[in-house]
């Protein structure tokens, strides 16, 4: 990164500016090793107060205001261009702060890379509408951006989270303030740097580093932010929408999952196998998408159960950039600690561990935070550990006897965010897809992920969709113009005198 990387003190962006605050700091640790990686700073509510200052005052200048979508586009693809020149920097900075093995923190910088190139396009492309008319006149439809938009996000994919809310948001013609995660700073801060590099004007890409409870409130709750958007817990989300609701501003929530994974007997079970795998040990389960809940048909429970064990074995743990690690740490030493904490709950309500279920041995282990595969059987949907999300590489399996037993289960979570099925039957995939309530739902797959796809929750998972054109039209507010064609209306042009 540039110098403000290597200070002993990490500054954060304003209005173009690097801003340190010495009298309040916060330490980034690696989890992989427990030691610190630097120090950064705090950003007050006074700090809110010039970043929306300055964010407003840019987005209200025609150099961005009246700036044409393609131009605007320009930046956007020099942004994408900058991440890929520096995606080793970027991966090794989110792998040394929340643990994620090299090869993941990789393709997750070239992830927001597509990301910004994505809607580089459709904000060049993207069109109004000419809406029917019920008179003589004609009526469209204008989308305007909100102004200075909020942007939090979460510590397990800061790379592809921030660019999934910065990308859509300045394509849409809003400035943005970023509020990256306390423990994974500092990505969020070198993409400020690539958009200055880029040519973004000044006060356009404001970020902000901090806790939730100083810097996230603050800009939650600052009358001049005008749209909030969030991904992270469910408990932050509702707190956030409680606070947005007071102002009467709109929000997006991207909240947590208990994603149900789901497995009939007509399935091919050794593919099903390496997505089970995938989709709740990749990351070391840190996704909101993670299918952290398998159910299976009781005719072969026991058959898909064993091969999960022998292939969860088979998972190597090492250091994030150890050649071969295929899982690091959690994210931190206390996100550790829930985690033992639900694993120990299931026990004692009757769970049986067939994997994992405590730290790894050995030497090269000890420093670090973390755990081993798990997984768990014979628990109920009702159990604790089934019903909270985990947010960890622990997997619950339960059998279900047939499509109604399955649908009654899958669907008796608080949760609604992503779902799979697992079938050869294509009636009942589709059956199965459409009374599942969940925003995404893979069928004879998992974890596929488009930018150009809207994703999103139902119930305590989240409200709006990002991704996709409707992730930048969750940027604007639309306007509804009407222009009379009636001549009456219009002023009668003066004729000329045809006296001499």
């Amino acid at each position: 990164m540039s110098q403000q990387s290597v200070s002993d003190l990490k500054s954060f962006l304003i209005n173009g500016e690097w801003v340190s605050n010495p009298t309040e700091s916060f330490e980034s640790i690696n989890p992989a090793t427990g030691e610190v990686n630097y120090r950064l700073s705090v950003a007050t509510a006074l700090h809110v107060d010039a970043a929306v200052a300055s964010a407003k005052a840019a987005a209200a200048l025609p150099s961005w205001k009246e700036m044409l979508p393609h131009v605007r586009a320009q930046i956007l693809m020099r942004i994408a261009a900058l991440i890929v020149e520096r995606g080793d920097e970027l991966a090794g900075l989110q792998m040394a702060e929340n643990g994620k093995v090299w090869s993941e923190c990789k393709a997750q910088a070239g992830s927001a890379a597509a990301t910004f190139r994505y809607y580089a396009a459709v904000c060049e492309t993207l069109g109004a509408e000419v809406t029917p008319s019920r008179g003589n006149y004609l009526s469209m439809t204008s989308y305007e951006p909100y102004g200075v938009v909020a942007a939090i996000t979460p510590w397990n994919s800061p790379l592809t989270m921030e660019a999934q809310k910065v990308a859509p948001a300045l394509a849409a013609g809003n400035a943005v303030i970023l509020k990256p995660s306390e423990i994974t700073p500092s990505a969020g801060l070198l993409l400020g740097e690539i958009a200055l590099q880029a040519g973004l004007p000044p006060g356009i890409l404001n970020v902000l580093t901090g806790n939730g409870a100083i810097t996230g409130k603050s800009l939650v709750q600052h009358p001049g932010v005008r749209m909030v958007s969030f991904t992270g817990g469910t408990a932050s989300g509702r707190a956030i929408g409680m606070m947005a609701a007071e102002r009467l501003i709109p929000v997006a929530l991207e909240l947590g999952g208990k994603s149900p994974h789901i497995v009939f007997d007509d399935a091919n079970l050794e593919a099903a196998v390496e997505s089970i795998v995938g989709g709740i040990f990749e990351g070391s389960g840190q996704s909101c998408v993670a299918g952290s809940r398998l159910f299976v048909q009781s005719s072969v429970y026991d058959k898909l159960t064993a091969l999960l064990v022998k292939r969860g074995q088979a998972i190597k743990l090492g250091l994030p950039d150890a050649p071969g690690s295929q899982m690091g740490p959690v994210s931190s030493f206390a996100h550790r600690t829930r985690i033992e904490q639900l694993v120990a709950s299931a026990v004692a309500e009757g769970g049986q561990v067939l994997l994992g279920g405590q730290r790894p041995e050995g030497q090269e282990f000890e420093q670090g935070a973390y755990y081993l595969p798990t997984i768990v059987a014979g628990l109920d949907n009702q159990a604790t550990a089934v019903r909270e999300e985990i947010f960890g590489p622990v997997l619950c399996v339960l059998p279900f006897t047939d499509e109604a037993d399955l649908i009654a289960q899958a669907n008796d979570s608080a949760f609604g965010l992503a779902s799979g099925i697992w079938t050869a039957n294509y009636q009942r995939a589709w059956r199965v897809a459409r009374a599942l309530e969940t925003g995404l739902v893979w069928i004879n797959t998992y974890k596929q992920l488009s930018i150009s796809t809207p994703f999103g929750g139902f119930k305590d998972s989240g409200i709006g969709r990002e991704k996709g054109v409707t992730g930048l039209r969750l940027y604007q507010q639309s306007k509804g113009i009407y222009w009379s064609m009636d001549p009456d209306n219009f002023p009668v042009a003066a004729t000329a005198s045809t006296e001499s």
